[in-house]
């Protein structure tokens, strides 16, 4: 069998996986445990915005299992023995994911997240938030948890233009974000940044430029995945009265294996596709065939002989 060109992968991937990366760190398999913490977000509590992004089911983003409300212990003890069935000596990541998790006082975020830590087994917290959300003495704490445990904070972008961002009621711009992913990255804390294709108005060069920007920054990781249309939000709405159109399945791999080519080699590719909640995708279909996607990808960089990074490399 030939060997893989790739270097950051044992399964022949042309890409950095998270899989890959997690084993080399842990020795092992490890899985995140979705949480949802009861948080709210700037563009859906009015302080900035109201309705949420456009794509957002329920006005909220994220689908961690279980009420706002339950204690997260019981929502870490259900998540994890879901997942122990599967991976019966796997560590874990407790990932706070639904909505905009720094989006709290300091002293409520510590409480969080130092009880996040404690259950036996977990190595580490992924917090997901919003880039224009942080400040000096949230990323402070952030910086002295990430001495402490494994940490990933991940910023969702989803475009690096601002047009785009308006359109979609992201309530934030490009420039804040880059304020936010500097207050972590100078204190060394990785990030894991947010891209979604197929948005309102983007044609596949806008794409490749957010792809190009986001690797200029050199991110500890990067999660892609194709725009989901839920039932009964604005997207779905805009899509079904003609205001933009869909990406096909061969689109949406032709340009991941283009920004795939864009990024750094030692970026981590957390997620190359997404699953939507059960029930509530309107469209496009062909996301929910989730490893025949990741197959196309694979089929795709082999048939052009190409991997993670090499249009990078070639600066």
């Amino acid at each position: 069998m030939a060997q893989n060109p790739f270097p950051h992968s044992t399964d022949n991937k042309r890409y950095h996986t998270w899989n890959y990366h997690l084993r080399q760190k842990f020795g092992g398999k490890v899985f995140k445990v979705p949480l949802n913490a009861g948080f709210t977000c700037p563009n859906l509590d009015g302080s900035k915005g109201t309705g949420g992004c456009i794509f957002c089911a329920n006005g909220g983003g994220g689908a961690a299992p279980g009420a706002a409300a339950e204690e997260l212990s019981r929502q870490f003890e259900a998540g994890r023995d879901a997942l122990h069935r599967k991976w019966p000596q796997a560590q874990y990541i407790a990932y706070f994911q639904s909505n905009t998790n720094t989006y709290a006082p300091l002293e409520r975020l510590r409480e969080l997240f130092e009880a996040a830590l404690r259950p036996p087994g977990v190595v580490g917290l992924a917090v997901a938030t919003r880039a224009d959300v942080l400040n000096e003495e949230t990323a402070c704490y952030l910086a002295q948890l990430s001495r402490r445990t494994y940490l990933t904070v991940e910023l969702g972008l989803q475009t690096a233009h601002d047009e785009t961002g308006g359109r979609i009621n992201r309530c934030h711009t490009y420039a804040e974000f880059l304020e936010g992913y500097r207050l972590l990255a100078d204190r060394g804390i990785p990030v894991c940044v947010h891209l979604i294709n197929g948005l309102p108005g983007e044609s596949g060069p806008m794409m490749l430029e957010t792809a190009r920007r986001v690797a200029a920054l050199r991110p500890h990781s990067v999660k892609i995945h194709m725009l989901h249309l839920l039932r009964g939000t604005p997207a779905a709405a805009m899509w079904s009265r003609g205001a933009f159109s869909l990406l096909g399945r061969a689109e949406y791999v032709d340009i991941v294996c283009r920004q795939l080519e864009l990024l750094p080699p030692e970026t981590v590719i957390q997620r190359l596709t997404g699953d939507a909640p059960l029930g509530e995708l309107l469209a496009p279909q062909w996301t929910r065939k989730k490893f025949v996607v990741l197959n196309e990808i694979d089929k795709e960089l082999a048939r052009r002989d190409t991997m993670q990074g090499a249009a990078f490399l070639q600066k």
